[in-house]
C-alpha cells in the first residue's frame, strides 16, 4: 500500500486516494464523494495530518486526514504502541475509557484492537466512564499507559483522543515527545496494525473493567470528605440542583453525593442520560451561562442552594450559588470555586490537625492570584505550573520521588481541580462532593457559598480574573495566531490599561525580562508558546494559542478594593488586550 500521508501539502491527491482505496470503508469512501464539489472543505479535511499534540489529539469527526476517524485513531495508537513496546510496557498493558461522545464507543476499541495487535493487554470500561477514573484505573490496575476518548467541553461535532502515562497523569517530558516522535514516524497505513475482537478476547489480550474500579473509585472519592458528619447533619437541609449536561457524570455524582448522605439532589432530567448529540445545549462547557438554563429553571422551582454542572467527560464542574439578599443565582468562576475548596482544605485540616508536614497547593499560572495570599496565610507553598492539569498532576509525582512536598489541593482556572492524590487529572466527581460539604458547612453558619464568597474578598483582597477568545479556523487561522504570537513576543507593550508592564515572561524562550531594569532570568518552567506580562498594582495578563482548539486565548486577572472597583479594572484590562490584538 502507498504512503498516503506523505506528502500534505497536496491535499487533492490524498482526497483521491482515500475516495478510491479499498483499504477505507465503504461509509468513508462515500462521505468524501459528497463533497467532490466543495473544494474547501477538501482542503480543510486534507491539508494537514490531524495533530498529535502533547495530550493527544482532538478535532471534527469525520472522513480525512485532519478528521477525527478510525483511520487516525489506529494510526495514532501505532505510535503509542510502538513506543509502549520500547519500553516493555505490553505487560502492563493500557487502561481505556471513553465518554458520551458521538464514535466514542468505535474510536476505544480501534484503540484496543490496534494495542492488542501489538501484543500489549489492554482493559477497557464496558461503558462509559469519567476521565478521573480513567486516570484512577492507570494507577490501581498499573497500567504503563491510559488512553481516553473525549473532546472534553468541545461543541458536539468534537471527538478526541488523550494519552496519560503509568503514574496517572497526562503525559509530559520526555514520553510526551517521545511519544510524539513516533506517531510522526507512521507514515504509512501498512504500518498499522489491528486484530479482530475476538482473536484478542481468546488470547487474554482484550480485557474489561467495570465495577470493580467503580466502587474504589467511589471509596477514595469518600475519603476526601473531612466533616462528613456536617453532611449528615445538614442533608435534609440543602438543596442541590445537578445536571451532568448529557455526560459521564451522571451516575458518580450521584452515587458519590446519595452514599455522602446528601438528601436533596434533583438532577435535570432533559440533560440526565448520556447523548453525543447534546440536544439541549450547542455548547456542552460548564463555563457557558447558556448550559445553566434548564439547570436554573429547575433550581427556582425547588429552591436550590447550589446549582452545578459537570462537561461530557466529568472533569470540568460550573457552578451557581443564591444570594439570599436578591433571590438571584449568582454564577461562580472557576477560580471562585476553587478557592471557596482550597480555603476550606486548608482551614479545617489545621483545624482538625491533619494537615501534613509539608503542605503544598498548585495551581497554573493563570488562575487566581487568590491562592498565593491563602496559601500564605495557611503556611502553606504554593507552587505554580503552566496551564494545564498534567502539569499538577507532574507535581504530585515530584513530591512522591523527591519527599518533598505533601500535595493538599491543586486547581487550574478553567473549572478543574484535584482533592486527594488518588488521580492525577481534575476531577469534577470530587469537586462536586467537595462543594457540597463546602456548602452545607457554610450553611450551618447561616451563610451561602455567596456570603462565603465575599468574606473571602473582604479578608484576601477582592481578586478578579477573565478570559477572552478568538477563534480562528483552518490554516489561514493558524497562521493568523502564529503571527499575532510573534508579533506580540517582539513588541512587548510598555503599558496596558494605564499599568504599567513591568515584566514580561516569554516561555517559549524560557525568559523573564525585567522591563524596568532590564534583567533577564530564566521562568524555571518547561518551554510553552505562552507570553505572561506582569503589571503594576498586583495585576497581569496572558496569551497563547489552545492546544485543543483553534484559537487564541487571552487571560487577565487584577486586585480590587470591591466588587465594582475590581470589575472596573478588569474591564479596562481586558478591553486594552483585545485592542492590542486587534
Amino acid at each position: 500500500m502507498q504512503e498516503r500521508e506523505a506528502d500534505m501539502t497536496n491535499y487533492r491527491e490524498l482526497y483521491d486516494q482515500w475516495c478510491t482505496d479499498p483499504y477505507f470503508d465503504e461509509d468513508t469512501r462515500e462521505e468524501l464523494k459528497s463533497i467532490a464539489a466543495d473544494e474547501k472543505e477538501i482542503e480543510d479535511r486534507f491539508y494537514r495530518q490531524l495533530e498529535f499534540g502533547t495530550g493527544g489529539l482532538r478535532g471534527v469527526i469525520g472522513a480525512g486526514t485532519n478528521r477525527m476517524n478510525i483511520y487516525t485513531v489506529r494510526k495514532a495508537t501505532q505510535g503509542l504502541a510502538n513506543y509502549i513496546l520500547e519500553q516493555n510496557g505490553q505487560e502492563k498493558g493500557v487502561a481505556i475509557a471513553y465518554d458520551s461522545r458521538i464514535m466514542s464507543p468505535e474510536f476505544a476499541q480501534e484503540a484496543a484492537l490496534c494495542l492488542n495487535a501489538n501484543g500489549i493487554r489492554t482493559y477497557r470500561f464496558t461503558s462509559l466512564r469519567p476521565t478521573p477514573e480513567l486516570s484512577f484505573a492507570v494507577r490501581t490496575l498499573g497500567c504503563m499507559a491510559g488512553i481516553v476518548i473525549t473532546a472534553s467541553h468541545n461543541p458536539r461535532e468534537y471527538n478526541g483522543y488523550k494519552v496519560y502515562w503509568e503514574d496517572g497523569a497526562q503525559i509530559t517530558p520526555p514520553h510526551d515527545k517521545n511519544i510524539l516522535a513516533r506517531v510522526a514516524e507512521v507514515t504509512s497505513f501498512d504500518q498499522v496494525k489491528t486484530m479482530e475482537l475476538e482473536e484478542a478476547k481468546a488470547k487474554g489480550l482484550y480485557r474489561e473493567i467495570g465495577e470493580d474500579i467503580d466502587d474504589a473509585y467511589m471509596e477514595e472519592l469518600k475519603k476526601q470528605s473531612i466533616h462528613p458528619e456536617v453532611i449528615k447533619e445538614m442533608a435534609k437541609d440543602i438543596s442541590i440542583v445537578y445536571t451532568p449536561l448529557h455526560g459521564t457524570g451522571n451516575l458518580p455524582v450521584r452515587r458519590v453525593l446519595k452514599e455522602l448522605g446528601f438528601e436533596k439532589v434533583y438532577v435535570v432530567k432533559e440533560q440526565e442520560l448520556p447523548d453525543g448529540n447534546f440536544p439541549t445545549v450547542a455548547y456542552p462547557n460548564p463555563e457557558s451561562p447558556k448550559a445553566f438554563e434548564l439547570a436554573l429553571q429547575l433550581a427556582k422551582e425547588v429552591d436550590a442552594d447550589i446549582v452545578l454542572a459537570t462537561d461530557p467527560d466529568a472533569d470540568r464542574l460550573g457552578v451557581y450559588c443564591k444570594d439570599t439578599a436578591t433571590g438571584e443565582y449568582i454564577s461562580f468562576t472557576g477560580n471562585m470555586s476553587g478557592m471557596l475548596i482550597a480555603e476550606y482544605i486548608l482551614r479545617e485540616k489545621t483545624a482538625t490537625g491533619t494537615m501534613p508536614a509539608h503542605p503544598a497547593l498548585v495551581e497554573t499560572i493563570v488562575t487566581t492570584d487568590m491562592a498565593k495570599v491563602i496559601a500564605a496565610d495557611y503556611g502553606v507553598k504554593l507552587i505554580e505550573v503552566l496551564t494545564g492539569f498534567k502539569y499538577i498532576g507532574e507535581q504530585i509525582r515530584f513530591f512522591e520521588e523527591q519527599n518533598t512536598y505533601d500535595y493538599v489541593f491543586g486547581l487550574e482556572e478553567s473549572y478543574g481541580c484535584l482533592a486527594g492524590t488518588y488521580a492525577r487529572d481534575k476531577d469534577a466527581c470530587v469537586a462536586v462532593m467537595m462543594l457540597c460539604e463546602v456548602a452545607s458547612w457554610y450553611k450551618k453558619q447561616n451563610m451561602t457559598l455567596w456570603d462565603a464568597m465575599v468574606a473571602m474578598y473582604e479578608k484576601y483582597g477582592y481578586f478578579r480574573e477573565g478570559l477572552e477568545t478568538m477563534t480562528l479556523k483552518g490554516m489561514d487561522g493558524a497562521a493568523q495566531i502564529a503571527g499575532m504570537m510573534t508579533e506580540a513576543r517582539n513588541h512587548p507593550p510598555k503599558e496596558l490599561a494605564g499599568l504599567k508592564v513591568l515584566a514580561l515572561r516569554d516561555y517559549q524562550k524560557n525568559t523573564r525580562t525585567d522591563l524596568v531594569t532590564g534583567e533577564v532570568s530564566a521562568t524555571g518552567l518547561p518551554e510553552s508558546n505562552v507570553l505572561y506580562y506582569e503589571l503594576e498594582q498586583n495585576s497581569w495578563c496572558c496569551v497563547r494559542p489552545s492546544g485543543t482548539e483553534p484559537k487564541i486565548k487571552f487571560y487577565f486577572g487584577v486586585k480590587g478594593t470591591s466588587l465594582e472597583d475590581s470589575r472596573q479594572k478588569s474591564d479596562a484590562l481586558r478591553d486594552a488586550l483585545m485592542g492590542m490584538f486587534s
